[in-house]
Protein backbone atom coordinates (compact mmCIF):
# COMPACT_ATOMS: atom_id res chain seq x y z
CA UNK A 1 0.00 0.00 0.00
CA UNK A 2 2.84 2.40 0.88
CA UNK A 3 4.71 1.90 -2.39
CA UNK A 4 1.59 2.38 -4.52
CA UNK A 5 0.55 5.56 -2.74
CA UNK A 6 4.09 6.95 -2.77
CA UNK A 7 4.69 6.25 -6.45
CA UNK A 8 1.28 7.61 -7.40
CA UNK A 9 1.97 10.83 -5.48
CA UNK A 10 5.45 11.32 -6.96
CA UNK A 11 4.17 11.27 -10.55
CA UNK A 12 3.08 14.89 -10.50
CA UNK A 13 5.18 16.36 -7.63
CA UNK A 14 8.13 18.66 -8.20
CA UNK A 15 11.73 17.58 -7.63
CA UNK A 16 11.94 19.48 -4.37
CA UNK A 17 8.75 17.91 -3.01
CA UNK A 18 9.95 14.48 -4.11
CA UNK A 19 13.26 15.04 -2.33
CA UNK A 20 11.42 15.95 0.91
CA UNK A 21 9.21 12.89 0.59
CA UNK A 22 12.24 10.71 -0.11
CA UNK A 23 13.97 11.95 3.04
CA UNK A 24 10.88 11.28 5.14
CA UNK A 25 10.43 7.77 3.71
CA UNK A 26 14.12 6.90 4.21
CA UNK A 27 14.04 8.08 7.84
CA UNK A 28 10.88 6.07 8.47
CA UNK A 29 12.54 2.96 7.06
CA UNK A 30 15.85 3.39 8.90
CA UNK A 31 14.67 4.67 12.25
CA UNK A 32 10.91 4.03 12.36
CA UNK A 33 9.02 1.14 13.93
CA UNK A 34 7.64 -0.51 10.80
CA UNK A 35 6.25 -3.97 10.47
CA UNK A 36 7.86 -6.50 8.18
CA UNK A 37 5.42 -5.85 5.33
CA UNK A 38 5.70 -2.08 5.69
CA UNK A 39 9.49 -2.28 5.81
CA UNK A 40 9.54 -4.37 2.62
CA UNK A 41 7.31 -1.90 0.83
CA UNK A 42 9.41 1.07 2.02
CA UNK A 43 12.60 -0.66 0.89
CA UNK A 44 11.11 -1.32 -2.52
CA UNK A 45 10.04 2.32 -2.79
CA UNK A 46 13.54 3.52 -1.91
CA UNK A 47 15.12 1.24 -4.52
CA UNK A 48 12.68 2.55 -7.11
CA UNK A 49 13.92 6.09 -6.39
CA UNK A 50 17.28 5.15 -7.91
CA UNK A 51 15.61 5.67 -11.30
CA UNK A 52 14.38 9.15 -10.44
CA UNK A 53 15.55 11.50 -13.18
CA UNK A 54 16.39 14.33 -10.78
CA UNK A 55 19.79 14.18 -9.05
CA UNK A 56 18.28 16.28 -6.27
CA UNK A 57 16.09 13.35 -5.22
CA UNK A 58 18.93 10.85 -5.39
CA UNK A 59 21.22 13.24 -3.48
CA UNK A 60 18.60 13.53 -0.71
CA UNK A 61 18.38 9.73 -0.61
CA UNK A 62 22.19 9.39 -0.41
CA UNK A 63 22.58 11.96 2.39
CA UNK A 64 19.85 10.32 4.47
CA UNK A 65 21.15 6.76 4.05
CA UNK A 66 24.91 7.50 4.10
CA UNK A 67 25.66 7.06 7.82
CA UNK A 68 23.29 4.19 8.64
CA UNK A 69 24.37 0.56 8.78
CA UNK A 70 20.74 -0.54 8.14
CA UNK A 71 20.74 0.82 4.62
CA UNK A 72 20.26 -2.00 2.08
CA UNK A 73 23.54 -2.84 0.41
CA UNK A 74 22.12 -2.77 -3.17
CA UNK A 75 20.93 0.76 -2.51
CA UNK A 76 24.34 1.90 -1.19
CA UNK A 77 26.30 0.28 -4.02
CA UNK A 78 24.01 1.83 -6.63
CA UNK A 79 24.35 5.27 -5.02
CA UNK A 80 28.16 4.95 -4.86
CA UNK A 81 28.23 4.38 -8.62
CA UNK A 82 25.98 7.36 -9.36
CA UNK A 83 27.14 10.79 -10.46
CA UNK A 84 29.82 12.32 -8.19
CA UNK A 85 27.49 14.68 -6.32
CA UNK A 86 25.28 11.73 -5.37
CA UNK A 87 28.05 9.21 -4.72
CA UNK A 88 30.31 11.36 -2.50
CA UNK A 89 28.12 11.38 0.67
CA UNK A 90 27.91 7.59 0.56
CA UNK A 91 31.60 7.11 -0.20
CA UNK A 92 32.54 9.43 2.64
CA UNK A 93 30.49 7.86 5.46
CA UNK A 94 28.68 4.65 4.60
CA UNK A 95 29.74 1.68 6.78
CA UNK A 96 28.07 -0.73 4.36
CA UNK A 97 30.69 -0.33 1.63
CA UNK A 98 33.55 -2.83 1.65
CA UNK A 99 37.20 -2.25 0.80
CA UNK A 100 36.62 -3.67 -2.66
CA UNK A 101 33.78 -1.20 -3.25
CA UNK A 102 35.96 1.71 -2.16
CA UNK A 103 38.94 0.61 -4.27
CA UNK A 104 36.70 0.25 -7.30
CA UNK A 105 35.15 3.66 -6.69
CA UNK A 106 38.61 5.21 -6.33
CA UNK A 107 39.75 3.65 -9.58
CA UNK A 108 36.70 4.83 -11.54
CA UNK A 109 36.11 8.18 -9.83
CA UNK A 110 37.67 11.56 -10.32
CA UNK A 111 40.25 13.22 -8.09
CA UNK A 112 37.62 14.84 -5.84
CA UNK A 113 36.01 11.45 -5.29
CA UNK A 114 39.36 9.96 -4.33
CA UNK A 115 39.96 12.79 -1.86
CA UNK A 116 36.56 12.08 -0.29
CA UNK A 117 37.48 8.41 0.12
CA UNK A 118 40.90 9.36 1.52
CA UNK A 119 39.20 11.35 4.29
CA UNK A 120 37.09 8.41 5.51
CA UNK A 121 37.30 7.51 9.18
CA UNK A 122 39.52 4.46 9.91
CA UNK A 123 40.53 3.88 6.32
CA UNK A 124 41.93 0.36 5.84
CA UNK A 125 45.40 -0.59 4.62
CA UNK A 126 44.07 -1.86 1.29
CA UNK A 127 42.20 1.31 0.38
CA UNK A 128 45.05 3.54 1.59
CA UNK A 129 47.50 1.54 -0.50
CA UNK A 130 45.34 1.89 -3.61
CA UNK A 131 45.03 5.63 -3.10
CA UNK A 132 48.79 5.93 -2.55
CA UNK A 133 49.36 4.33 -5.95
CA UNK A 134 46.77 6.13 -8.08
CA UNK A 135 46.01 9.33 -6.18
CA UNK A 136 47.30 12.70 -7.23
CA UNK A 137 48.73 15.39 -4.95
CA UNK A 138 45.42 16.54 -3.43
CA UNK A 139 44.39 12.98 -2.63
CA UNK A 140 47.80 12.13 -1.17
CA UNK A 141 47.76 15.24 1.05
CA UNK A 142 44.30 14.37 2.39
CA UNK A 143 45.35 10.75 2.93
CA UNK A 144 48.54 11.72 4.76
CA UNK A 145 46.64 14.23 6.90
CA UNK A 146 43.98 11.66 7.92
CA UNK A 147 45.13 10.59 11.41
CA UNK A 148 42.87 7.51 11.44
CA UNK A 149 44.00 6.18 8.07
CA UNK A 150 46.07 3.00 8.31
CA UNK A 151 49.06 3.58 6.04
CA UNK A 152 52.03 1.25 6.05
CA UNK A 153 55.59 2.52 5.90
CA UNK A 154 55.97 1.07 2.40
CA UNK A 155 52.98 3.05 1.15
CA UNK A 156 54.33 6.23 2.73
CA UNK A 157 57.64 5.64 0.99
CA UNK A 158 55.74 5.16 -2.25
CA UNK A 159 53.95 8.46 -1.71
CA UNK A 160 57.28 10.22 -1.12
CA UNK A 161 58.73 8.54 -4.17
CA UNK A 162 55.87 9.72 -6.37
CA UNK A 163 55.31 13.26 -5.10
CA UNK A 164 58.00 13.87 -2.49
CA UNK A 165 59.08 17.07 -4.22
CA UNK A 166 55.82 18.73 -3.12
CA UNK A 167 56.11 20.54 0.21
CA UNK A 168 52.41 20.07 1.02
CA UNK A 169 52.77 16.28 1.03
CA UNK A 170 55.94 16.38 3.14
CA UNK A 171 54.29 18.62 5.73
CA UNK A 172 51.21 16.39 5.86
CA UNK A 173 53.33 13.30 6.42
CA UNK A 174 55.38 14.96 9.16
CA UNK A 175 52.19 15.68 11.14
CA UNK A 176 51.45 11.98 11.52
CA UNK A 177 52.09 10.44 14.92
CA UNK A 178 54.84 7.80 15.20
CA UNK A 179 56.21 8.37 11.72
CA UNK A 180 58.57 5.50 10.82
CA UNK A 181 62.26 6.48 10.72
CA UNK A 182 62.68 5.29 7.14
CA UNK A 183 59.87 7.61 6.04
CA UNK A 184 61.39 10.51 7.94
CA UNK A 185 64.71 9.79 6.23
CA UNK A 186 63.05 9.69 2.82
CA UNK A 187 61.36 13.04 3.49
CA UNK A 188 64.69 14.57 4.49
CA UNK A 189 66.29 13.29 1.31
CA UNK A 190 63.46 14.81 -0.71
CA UNK A 191 64.05 18.17 0.98
CA UNK A 192 67.78 17.92 0.37
CA UNK A 193 67.18 17.07 -3.28
CA UNK A 194 64.84 20.02 -3.69
CA UNK A 195 67.41 22.37 -2.17
CA UNK A 196 70.19 20.89 -4.30
CA UNK A 197 68.20 21.39 -7.48
CA UNK A 198 67.51 24.99 -6.49
CA UNK A 199 71.10 25.97 -5.73
CA UNK A 200 72.50 24.18 -8.75
CA UNK A 201 70.01 25.90 -11.05
CA UNK A 202 71.08 29.20 -9.54
CA UNK A 203 74.72 28.31 -10.03
CA UNK A 204 75.63 29.00 -6.42
CA UNK A 205 77.31 25.62 -5.76
CA UNK A 206 78.82 23.06 -8.05
CA UNK A 207 77.02 19.81 -8.74
CA UNK A 208 79.72 17.58 -7.18
CA UNK A 209 79.91 19.61 -3.99
CA UNK A 210 76.15 19.82 -3.77
CA UNK A 211 75.84 16.04 -4.14
CA UNK A 212 78.33 15.48 -1.33
CA UNK A 213 76.49 17.92 0.94
CA UNK A 214 73.20 16.18 0.18
CA UNK A 215 74.73 12.78 0.94
CA UNK A 216 76.16 13.96 4.26
CA UNK A 217 72.84 15.57 5.18
CA UNK A 218 71.09 12.29 4.44
CA UNK A 219 73.53 10.45 6.71
CA UNK A 220 72.90 12.89 9.56
CA UNK A 221 69.15 12.55 9.15
CA UNK A 222 69.40 8.76 9.07
CA UNK A 223 71.14 8.79 12.47
CA UNK A 224 68.82 11.44 13.93
CA UNK A 225 65.81 9.38 12.85
CA UNK A 226 66.91 6.69 15.32
CA UNK A 227 66.24 8.98 18.29
CA UNK A 228 63.63 7.45 20.61
CA UNK A 229 63.16 4.58 18.15
CA UNK A 230 63.15 0.97 19.20
CA UNK A 231 65.40 -1.78 17.96
CA UNK A 232 62.79 -2.96 15.49
CA UNK A 233 62.45 0.52 13.95
CA UNK A 234 66.22 0.86 13.64
CA UNK A 235 66.42 -2.56 11.98
CA UNK A 236 63.71 -1.53 9.48
CA UNK A 237 65.61 1.67 8.71
CA UNK A 238 68.83 -0.29 8.13
CA UNK A 239 67.03 -2.73 5.84
CA UNK A 240 65.51 0.14 3.89
CA UNK A 241 68.87 1.83 3.49
CA UNK A 242 70.48 -1.41 2.33
CA UNK A 243 67.67 -2.02 -0.17
CA UNK A 244 68.01 1.47 -1.59
CA UNK A 245 71.85 1.19 -1.59
CA UNK A 246 72.26 3.98 0.93
CA UNK A 247 73.86 1.84 3.68
CA UNK A 248 77.44 2.82 2.89
CA UNK A 249 80.68 2.43 4.81
CA UNK A 250 80.71 6.18 5.40
CA UNK A 251 77.33 6.01 7.12
CA UNK A 252 78.46 3.15 9.38
CA UNK A 253 81.68 5.06 10.16
CA UNK A 254 79.68 8.20 11.00
CA UNK A 255 77.45 6.15 13.30
CA UNK A 256 80.49 4.86 15.20
CA UNK A 257 82.04 8.32 15.50
CA UNK A 258 78.73 9.81 16.64
CA UNK A 259 78.21 7.23 19.35
CA UNK A 260 75.13 5.72 17.66
CA UNK A 261 75.94 2.19 18.70
CA UNK A 262 72.37 0.98 18.11
CA UNK A 263 72.53 1.94 14.44
CA UNK A 264 76.11 0.69 14.05
CA UNK A 265 75.26 -2.69 15.58
CA UNK A 266 72.14 -3.07 13.42
CA UNK A 267 74.09 -2.11 10.28
CA UNK A 268 77.01 -4.46 10.99
CA UNK A 269 74.59 -7.28 11.86
CA UNK A 270 72.69 -6.74 8.60
CA UNK A 271 75.86 -6.59 6.50
CA UNK A 272 77.68 -9.49 8.15
CA UNK A 273 74.72 -11.78 8.80
CA UNK A 274 75.57 -12.17 12.51
CA UNK A 275 73.22 -11.62 15.42
CA UNK A 276 73.24 -8.45 17.50
CA UNK A 277 74.79 -10.09 20.56
CA UNK A 278 77.81 -11.30 18.57
CA UNK A 279 78.21 -7.88 16.99
CA UNK A 280 78.05 -6.16 20.39
CA UNK A 281 80.78 -8.46 21.76
CA UNK A 282 82.95 -7.95 18.69
CA UNK A 283 82.75 -4.16 19.00
CA UNK A 284 84.37 -4.46 22.45
CA UNK A 285 87.25 -6.70 21.23
CA UNK A 286 89.70 -5.28 18.62
CA UNK A 287 90.61 -8.74 17.21
CA UNK A 288 87.01 -9.88 16.95
CA UNK A 289 86.05 -6.56 15.43
CA UNK A 290 88.64 -7.01 12.68
CA UNK A 291 86.94 -10.25 11.65
CA UNK A 292 83.51 -8.59 11.85
CA UNK A 293 84.79 -5.70 9.75
CA UNK A 294 85.87 -8.06 6.98
CA UNK A 295 82.63 -10.05 7.05
CA UNK A 296 80.61 -6.84 6.73
CA UNK A 297 82.51 -5.97 3.57
CA UNK A 298 83.82 -2.62 4.83
CA UNK A 299 87.02 -1.16 3.33
CA UNK A 300 90.26 -2.21 5.03
CA UNK A 301 91.42 1.41 5.19
CA UNK A 302 88.66 2.21 7.66
CA UNK A 303 89.63 -0.49 10.16
CA UNK A 304 92.31 1.46 12.11
CA UNK A 305 90.05 4.49 12.41
CA UNK A 306 87.09 2.35 13.49
CA UNK A 307 89.16 0.52 16.12
CA UNK A 308 90.58 3.79 17.48
CA UNK A 309 87.11 5.33 17.69
CA UNK A 310 85.69 2.27 19.49
CA UNK A 311 88.63 2.29 21.94
CA UNK A 312 88.00 5.99 22.67
CA UNK A 313 84.34 5.25 23.28
CA UNK A 314 85.14 2.42 25.67
CA UNK A 315 87.55 4.68 27.55
CA UNK A 316 84.86 7.35 27.83
CA UNK A 317 82.28 4.80 28.99
CA UNK A 318 84.65 3.46 31.68
CA UNK A 319 85.24 6.96 33.03
CA UNK A 320 88.89 7.21 31.99
CA UNK A 321 88.17 10.48 30.22
CA UNK A 322 85.63 13.14 30.94
CA UNK A 323 83.91 13.07 27.57
CA UNK A 324 80.29 14.10 27.44
CA UNK A 325 77.85 15.41 24.89
CA UNK A 326 79.31 16.85 21.71
CA UNK A 327 82.86 16.49 23.08
CA UNK A 328 82.60 12.71 22.92
CA UNK A 329 82.19 12.69 19.15
CA UNK A 330 84.99 15.19 18.68
CA UNK A 331 87.34 13.23 20.92
CA UNK A 332 86.64 10.03 19.01
CA UNK A 333 87.38 11.78 15.73
CA UNK A 334 90.69 13.06 17.09
CA UNK A 335 91.68 9.57 18.21
CA UNK A 336 90.81 8.20 14.77
CA UNK A 337 92.90 10.90 13.07
CA UNK A 338 95.87 10.11 15.31
CA UNK A 339 95.57 6.41 14.47
CA UNK A 340 95.52 7.03 10.70
CA UNK A 341 98.02 9.85 10.32
CA UNK A 342 101.22 7.77 10.44
CA UNK A 343 99.98 4.85 8.32
CA UNK A 344 101.79 4.63 4.96
CA UNK A 345 98.95 3.24 2.87
CA UNK A 346 97.80 5.62 0.10
CA UNK A 347 94.20 4.91 0.99
CA UNK A 348 94.76 6.62 4.34
CA UNK A 349 94.78 10.03 2.69
CA UNK A 350 91.11 9.71 1.75
CA UNK A 351 90.26 8.47 5.26
CA UNK A 352 92.14 11.35 6.88
CA UNK A 353 90.39 13.83 4.58
CA UNK A 354 87.05 12.33 5.57
CA UNK A 355 87.95 12.54 9.26
CA UNK A 356 89.03 16.14 8.82
CA UNK A 357 85.63 17.03 7.40
CA UNK A 358 83.97 15.21 10.29
CA UNK A 359 86.13 17.13 12.75
CA UNK A 360 85.12 20.45 11.22
CA UNK A 361 81.51 19.40 11.29
CA UNK A 362 81.75 18.37 14.94
CA UNK A 363 83.42 21.68 15.83
CA UNK A 364 80.66 23.59 14.09
CA UNK A 365 78.00 21.57 15.89
CA UNK A 366 79.68 22.23 19.22
CA UNK A 367 79.95 25.96 18.50
CA UNK A 368 76.34 26.03 17.36
CA UNK A 369 75.15 24.43 20.59
CA UNK A 370 77.23 26.85 22.67
CA UNK A 371 75.87 29.84 20.75
CA UNK A 372 72.33 28.57 21.18
CA UNK A 373 72.83 28.18 24.93
CA UNK A 374 74.29 31.70 25.17
CA UNK A 375 71.36 33.10 23.22
CA UNK A 376 68.89 31.39 25.53
CA UNK A 377 70.64 32.81 28.58
CA UNK A 378 70.71 36.28 27.05
CA UNK A 379 67.02 36.12 26.26
CA UNK A 380 66.28 35.00 29.82
CA UNK A 381 68.30 37.90 31.26
CA UNK A 382 66.57 40.37 28.95
CA UNK A 383 63.16 39.06 29.95
CA UNK A 384 64.09 39.35 33.64
CA UNK A 385 65.32 42.92 33.11
CA UNK A 386 62.09 43.92 31.37
CA UNK A 387 60.01 42.36 34.12
CA UNK A 388 62.02 44.27 36.74
CA UNK A 389 61.57 47.53 34.84
CA UNK A 390 57.85 46.92 34.50
CA UNK A 391 57.54 46.18 38.22
CA UNK A 392 59.53 49.32 39.11
CA UNK A 393 57.39 51.46 36.78
CA UNK A 394 54.21 50.04 38.32
CA UNK A 395 55.54 50.76 41.82
CA UNK A 396 56.44 54.34 40.90
CA UNK A 397 53.05 54.90 39.29
CA UNK A 398 51.30 53.63 42.40
CA UNK A 399 53.46 55.87 44.61
CA UNK A 400 52.74 58.95 42.47
CA UNK A 401 49.03 58.19 42.54
CA UNK A 402 49.12 57.91 46.32
CA UNK A 403 50.95 61.23 46.62
CA UNK A 404 48.51 63.01 44.33
CA UNK A 405 45.60 61.63 46.31
CA UNK A 406 47.17 62.68 49.62
CA UNK A 407 48.08 66.26 48.63
CA UNK A 408 45.16 66.97 46.32
CA UNK A 409 43.12 70.15 47.06
CA UNK A 410 39.45 69.75 48.02
CA UNK A 411 37.03 69.48 45.12
CA UNK A 412 35.01 72.48 46.27
CA UNK A 413 36.57 75.63 47.57
CA UNK A 414 33.29 77.12 48.84
CA UNK A 415 34.57 76.78 52.40
CA UNK A 416 38.19 76.70 53.44
CA UNK A 417 38.64 75.44 56.95
CA UNK A 418 41.66 76.92 58.66
CA UNK A 419 43.06 75.25 61.70
CA UNK A 420 43.14 77.71 64.61
CA UNK A 421 45.60 77.80 67.43
CA UNK A 422 45.95 74.34 68.97
CA UNK A 423 48.34 72.67 71.35
CA UNK A 424 50.80 72.80 68.43
CA UNK A 425 50.86 76.60 68.76
CA UNK A 426 54.42 76.28 69.91
CA UNK A 427 55.36 75.07 66.46
CA UNK A 428 53.32 77.81 64.76
CA UNK A 429 54.82 80.56 66.91
CA UNK A 430 58.24 79.63 65.56
CA UNK A 431 57.01 80.91 62.20
CA UNK A 432 54.90 83.89 63.41
CA UNK A 433 57.11 86.44 61.75
CA UNK A 434 57.28 84.54 58.44
CA UNK A 435 53.68 83.26 58.26
CA UNK A 436 50.56 85.40 58.86
CA UNK A 437 47.82 84.38 61.24
CA UNK A 438 45.43 81.75 59.78
CA UNK A 439 42.02 83.11 58.95
CA UNK A 440 38.66 81.75 57.81
CA UNK A 441 37.94 82.65 54.20
CA UNK A 442 34.69 82.10 52.27
CA UNK A 443 34.93 82.21 48.49
CA UNK A 444 31.98 83.30 46.43
CA UNK A 445 32.80 80.87 43.61
CA UNK A 446 35.23 77.96 43.42
CA UNK A 447 38.55 78.92 41.79
CA UNK A 448 39.45 77.56 38.40
CA UNK A 449 42.43 75.62 39.73
CA UNK A 450 43.08 74.05 43.14
CA UNK A 451 44.81 76.38 45.57
CA UNK A 452 48.36 75.47 46.46
CA UNK A 453 49.71 75.57 50.05
CA UNK A 454 50.85 79.13 50.82
CA UNK A 455 53.24 78.30 53.66
CA UNK A 456 55.20 75.32 54.96
CA UNK A 457 53.20 75.05 58.17
CA UNK A 458 49.93 74.83 56.24
CA UNK A 459 51.35 72.07 54.07
CA UNK A 460 52.39 70.13 57.17
CA UNK A 461 48.99 70.55 58.76
CA UNK A 462 47.21 69.54 55.56
CA UNK A 463 49.31 66.39 55.39
CA UNK A 464 48.35 65.32 58.91
CA UNK A 465 45.74 62.56 59.13
CA UNK A 466 42.17 63.60 59.94
CA UNK A 467 42.22 61.66 63.24
CA UNK A 468 45.11 63.78 64.58
CA UNK A 469 43.47 67.03 63.50
CA UNK A 470 40.17 65.97 65.05
CA UNK A 471 41.96 65.25 68.29
CA UNK A 472 43.52 68.74 68.30
CA UNK A 473 40.22 70.40 67.32
CA UNK A 474 38.26 69.00 70.26
CA UNK A 475 37.03 71.42 72.94
CA UNK A 476 39.20 71.95 75.95
CA UNK A 477 38.05 70.08 79.06
CA UNK A 478 36.54 72.08 81.92
CA UNK A 479 39.09 73.40 84.37
CA UNK A 480 39.23 72.35 87.96
CA UNK A 481 37.70 75.10 90.20
CA UNK A 482 40.57 74.88 92.64
CA UNK A 483 43.10 75.35 89.83
CA UNK A 484 41.09 78.25 88.45
CA UNK A 485 40.96 79.91 91.92
CA UNK A 486 44.70 79.54 92.33
CA UNK A 487 45.23 81.08 88.89
CA UNK A 488 42.97 84.02 89.69
CA UNK A 489 44.89 84.61 92.92
CA UNK A 490 48.17 84.71 91.06
CA UNK A 491 46.77 87.12 88.48
CA UNK A 492 45.35 89.44 91.13
CA UNK A 493 48.71 89.55 92.84
CA UNK A 494 50.35 90.76 89.65
CA UNK A 495 50.99 94.42 89.18
CA UNK A 496 48.35 96.21 87.05
CA UNK A 497 51.03 97.94 84.99
CA UNK A 498 52.51 94.60 84.05
CA UNK A 499 49.12 93.35 82.78
CA UNK A 500 48.58 96.56 80.79
CA UNK A 501 51.98 96.16 79.21
CA UNK A 502 51.14 92.56 78.23
CA UNK A 503 47.79 93.60 76.71
CA UNK A 504 49.49 96.34 74.70
CA UNK A 505 52.06 93.90 73.36
CA UNK A 506 49.30 91.49 72.20
CA UNK A 507 47.28 94.25 70.54
CA UNK A 508 44.16 93.60 72.62
CA UNK A 509 41.88 95.90 74.52
CA UNK A 510 39.52 95.41 77.39
CA UNK A 511 38.45 91.98 76.29
CA UNK A 512 42.03 90.66 76.45
CA UNK A 513 41.72 89.46 80.02
CA UNK A 514 40.13 86.25 78.94
CA UNK A 515 43.00 85.71 76.51
CA UNK A 516 45.54 86.29 79.27
CA UNK A 517 43.72 83.90 81.54
CA UNK A 518 43.72 81.31 78.82
CA UNK A 519 47.44 81.74 78.23
CA UNK A 520 48.16 81.56 81.95
CA UNK A 521 46.10 78.44 82.24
Amino acid sequence: MIIREFLAWTQDASAGRRAEATTALARAYLYGDLSADEAWEAKTALLSLLDDPSPVVRRALAETCAASARTPRPLVVALSCDVPEVARPVLARSPVLTDADLVDAAALGDETTRAVIAARHHLSHAVAGALAEIGELDTLVVLAGNPTAKITAGRMLRMVERRGAEAALREALLTRAELPPEVRHAIALAVAQALSDFVTRRGWIGIERCDRMSREAGERVALEACDDAGAAAVARLVAHLRTTRQLTAGLVFRAVLSGRTDFAQAALADLSGQDHASVARAMRDPWAFADLHRKAGLPEALMPAMQAALAARQAAASGATGLRGAGLSRRMIECAIDACTDLPAPEMHAVVALLTRYEAEAARDEAREAARAIAVQAMAREAARREAEAADAAWRAALDSQRRTLFAAPASAAETVVVAATPVAAVAEAHDRAVPEPTIAVAAEPPAEPAQPHNPVGAILDALPDQILDWYRTDQPEEDPEVRAATDAVLEALDAGLLDHYRASRGTEGGGADEALRIAA
